[in-house]
């Protein structure tokens, strides 16, 4: 039998179903609905759907096909009119069985609470004894070795024991299955300071450019959002909010071929659904953000590497250290590594939570899609996005509320991701001030240079008259030798020297000057100052301030100019 295509909608009194069966042998079907049942058989398709609400068999029931689209249309009257069904595009929960939505799990963790959770879910529900049963085996020797969980749930151990060549390349840590919590905790701290890059960051710090341009960028969601924010205050305003999302056929389809399980989740285990859920979106909104909704063949990498929960399989314990550990990855690994396009991941998530589960469901169908094109990919999708693509239709709309309130109280600044940012950053605005102050220097010297070219030359010419004349000449060269030294005297710094000659040459006067910096660069002492123990960060940006230039004019050079010019203006008098 093969399961149809199917869309189910509303209106205040009835409820339509519209499966599409082509190639179907419309004389022979039938359609049986009673409560929450509905059934729908036409050789070789079969639909059976657990309705979110309760119909009615009155008369008014009313059933069409269209021969061109191949399309089965019925209209079932509510139970009680005016109902708003909810879920109605949530297919995959449609086709589950209905004992099997009830499900409780088997183990629960006595007085655990979380804001998050919005509550004990599920208190009033009975027990249900009917659970899958296994044959008892007898557990080798190899399995008595401790082994760590992973997944969705943390349900899933001893896959990358199986597959470590292949899947290598997935996720960053080694050997998952023998690795505790704790200790992949402190290995992908270990990496994100290694693979800090201050240039890479500085860079995107001062030339925005392209980061200002994604941040302009509005994805699906924001139209959403702000068409669900002007419709606060009306009544039902959760019903309107799914209404707004809606799936496409291509969506519709990966719904359908999802298989239906039920999670048998202790309170721990759903809290880490939770928080994982948060981790994965905000990868998903970065990478939506910076390729400005255009996918390519770096967004798998993109969402997996900004992850924790999918490359190092990390658990957690509070919303802020989700936060702060996306901080820090954004700022070592992907291109664009800004503080900013964290903050507005940030805010894109809590608009993905609070517009409901629906929204939810599709950036995780679009996760899925990305993964199963990828090729090392794929196996998380078997580990977390196909699983939560299923659940995720089951969940409480008030727990994703709760959870996105959650988000929302928890601060998140630059100072708590531990790479020293502030203090980066205050060092280069200072070597950035101080090359502008040279700069500034640099062109009234320029400026002040040419004004004394005229004075030079009125000498040169009263040069040929009388030897006085050529003397006085002399002692305007020698005063104009002191205003340039007098001049560079303000660029003098504490950590360079410098020598400097005079050459006169047509009669215009011009400083050479030799700079030395004693073998290797120096940076500035306010600069140390600001930055206390991360010197290695600084020591690079100070090699930009090596271009200083000091001019200083021994007394010997200064008395050697002299004399020459005296030699050469000896050379040109007539002797008497």
């Amino acid at each position: 039998m093969l399961t149809p295509a199917f869309d189910l909608s509303q209106d205040p009194d009835f409820l339509t179903v519209a499966i599409r069966v082509p190639y179907a042998r419309v004389s022979e079907f039938d359609v049986y609905f009673e409560g929450v049942d509905f059934k729908f058989y036409a050789k070789p398709y079969f639909l059976r759907l657990t309705l979110p609400g309760r119909v009615v068999e009155n008369g008014s029931e009313q059933g069409s096909y269209d021969t061109d689209k191949g399309i089965f249309t019925i209209r079932l009257p509510k139970e009680t009119p005016g109902q708003h069904f909810e879920g109605l595009n949530m297919l995959t929960a449609l086709l589950a069985p209905r004992k099997s939505r009830t499900a409780k799990p088997l183990v629960e963790e006595i007085g655990a609470s979380e804001v998050s959770e919005g509550g004990v879910e599920d208190e009033d529900e009975e027990f249900d004894w009917e659970i899958e049963q296994s044959p008892y085996e007898e557990a080798s020797e190899s399995a008595l070795s401790p082994q760590y969980h992973y997944g969705f749930g943390n349900l899933r151990s001893g896959v990358f024991q199986r597959l470590q060549d292949e899947l290598s390349d997935v996720i960053d840590i080694k050997d998952p299955d023998f690795t505790p919590a704790t200790e992949r905790r402190q290995k992908r701290l270990a990496a994100e300071l290694a693979k800090f890059d201050p240039d890479h960051y500085l860079a995107d710090f001062f030339e925005d450019e392209a980061v200002e341009q994604v941040l302009k960028y509005n994805p699906w969601w924001s139209d959403i959002y702000s068409e669900m924010m002007a419709s606060l205050g009306k009544s039902q305003e959760q019903e309107n909010h799914a209404a707004l999302v809606s799936f496409s056929e291509e969506e519709k389809y990966q719904l359908r071929k999802f298989v239906n399980k039920s999670y048998l989740l202790d309170k721990r285990a759903h809290r880490q659904v939770y928080y994982s859920l948060i981790d994965i979106l905000l990868a998903y909104c970065y990478e939506t953000r910076v390729t400005e909704g255009e996918k390519n063949v770096e967004s798998a990498w993109n969402i997996r590497k900004l992850s924790p929960t999918l490359c190092w399989f990390e658990t957690w314990t509070n919303v802020h250290e989700i936060l702060v550990s996306f901080g820090r990855r954004v700022l070592c690994y992907p291109l664009y590594r800004h503080f900013k396009l964290v903050m507005k991941a940030y805010r894109d998530t809590i608009k993905i939570l609070q517009l409901g589960k629906s929204a939810v469901l599709k950036c995780l169908l679009d996760v899925h899609k990305i993964f199963q094109e990828n090729d090392p990919a794929y196996i998380l999708n078997d580990l977390y996005i196909s699983d939560y693509c299923v659940w995720i239709q089951k969940a409480k709309s008030k727990k994703l509320a709760a959870l996105a309130e959650a988000l929302k109280e928890v601060p998140l600044t630059k100072a708590q991701l531990g790479l020293d940012l502030e203090e980066l950053e205050a060092a280069a605005l200072l070597v950035q001030e101080e090359e502008t102050v040279l700069k500034a220097a640099r062109s009234i010297s320029r400026q002040q240079t040419p004004s004394s070219s005229p004075e030079t030359s009125d000498s040169e010419e009263s040069d040929s008259t009388t030897s006085s004349e050529t003397e006085g000449s002399d002692s305007e060269r020698g005063e104009l030798t002191g205003s340039e030294s007098e001049t560079a005297d303000p660029l003098r710094g504490p950590s360079l020297e410098g020598s400097s000659t005079l050459i006169v040459d047509g009669g215009v006067c011009r400083n050479s000057a030799t700079v030395t910096s004693n073998g290797s660069p120096r940076k500035p002492h306010s600069s140390s100052q600001a930055l206390g123990g991360s010197g290695p960060l600084i020591e690079e940006l100070g090699e930009h301030l090596n271009s200083t230039v000091q001019v200083s004019e021994p007394e010997d050079s200064a008395t050697g100019s002299h004399s020459s010019v005296r030699a050469r203006d000896d050379q040109q008098t007539p002797s008497d």
